[in-house]
């Protein structure tokens, strides 16, 4: 093992929880090195306008929200390295970490992941994110008031996203490839309830429509296919939220750490503890329920004093 490669706290991720948990790390003298991975920022860098953040009155956009973050923990002697992370030895400690093909070695390990949104995987869906395409009801509900917008998913989290887009949209429509949903019969009751809410059934989006050449670009429908005739309609609407489910990225510990039946990270209670000693779980990788940057960068927070404290235990 060289030196070189031999860091008290290496954290995995670079979205608000992993940033956060690096400046803590480096506020506490232990000069963590954050491997950013794939998409630097985690998914804030794709979200145009952040208004929910705190600290920024007339909002923020996420790009530069997660630079911000960069270099207030580069200022603690935090060191990001825009790496991937290909495998890891959790079996002894120092734990090992292996990023484009070089080994690293950790004394604690912060993992910071995050979820992945699902997506359709439809070129004009890509087109528009950001500007009428959304996969987060509580991060931009708020830009389409008194407006329509659709939904498409038949499960709790698309009846989620769709009865909190009630608070701001004039109206939502769900869009479900099948003629019944699969959220729990309670979702259901309260969703059908809502006067706002109105159901396309047995139909999937082929493409999302609308003005390219718009300064900004801006969503104006949907091209709709039944999927029981083939019939092909336009729906006029301004925003398109999928609410399909979000899927943790955590294949790199399948099999090595506690996880959900969906592969969510377990952590220990009142705290950010997983089942092995040392590595600790920050972040929308273990979280299924709030999926929000500062939910994420608080437990960012956590598992760096947490780190801090089981190293000061070690020692």
């Amino acid at each position: 093992m060289t030196i070189h490669n031999h860091r008290k706290v290496i954290i995995i991720g670079s979205g608000p929880a992993g940033l956060t948990a690096a400046l803590y790390a480096g506020r506490a003298n232990l000069a963590p090195l954050v491997f950013e991975g794939q998409q630097p920022g985690g998914q804030l860098t794709i979200t145009t306008d952040v208004e929910n953040y705190p600290g920024f009155p007339e909002g923020v956009q996420g790009p530069e929200l997660m630079d911000i973050l960069r270099k207030q923990a580069q200022r603690f002697n935090a060191e990001t390295a825009f790496k991937s992370v290909e495998s890891v030895g959790l079996s002894n400690r120092p734990f090992k970490v292996i990023a484009d093909g070089e080994e690293y070695f950790a004394d604690a390990l912060i993992i910071a992941t995050g979820a992945s949104a699902k997506w359709m995987n439809i070129p004009s869906e890509e087109e528009y994110k950001g500007y009428g395409v959304s996969a987060c009801a509580t991060c931009d509900g708020f830009f389409f008031r008194n407006q329509h917008v659709a939904v498409v998913g038949g499960g709790d989290t698309a009846l989620e996203e769709a009865s909190y887009l009630t608070n701001h949209a004039s109206k939502v429509t769900i869009i479900h490839r099948r003629n019944e949903l699969r959220a729990s019969k309670a979702m259901q009751e309260r969703v059908k309830k809502n006067p706002k809410i109105d159901f396309i059934w047995d139909s999937v989006v082929e493409e999302v429509i609308g003005i390219k050449n718009a300064t900004p670009k801006k969503m104006t429908g949907l091209k709709l296919k039944n999927v029981k005739t083939g019939a092909l309609t336009e729906f006029k609407c301004d925003g398109l939220f999928l609410g399909i489910g979000h899927e943790p990225n955590t294949a790199l510990f399948k099999g090595i750490l506690d996880m959900d039946s969906v592969g969510y990270l377990k952590t220990k209670p009142y705290g950010t503890a997983t089942n092995i000693p040392g590595v600790f779980a920050a972040g929308d990788v273990a979280d299924s329920k709030y999926r929000q940057a500062i939910s994420a960068a608080g437990t960012g927070c956590m598992a760096a004093i947490d780190a801090e404290r089981f190293l000061a235990e070690q020692e």
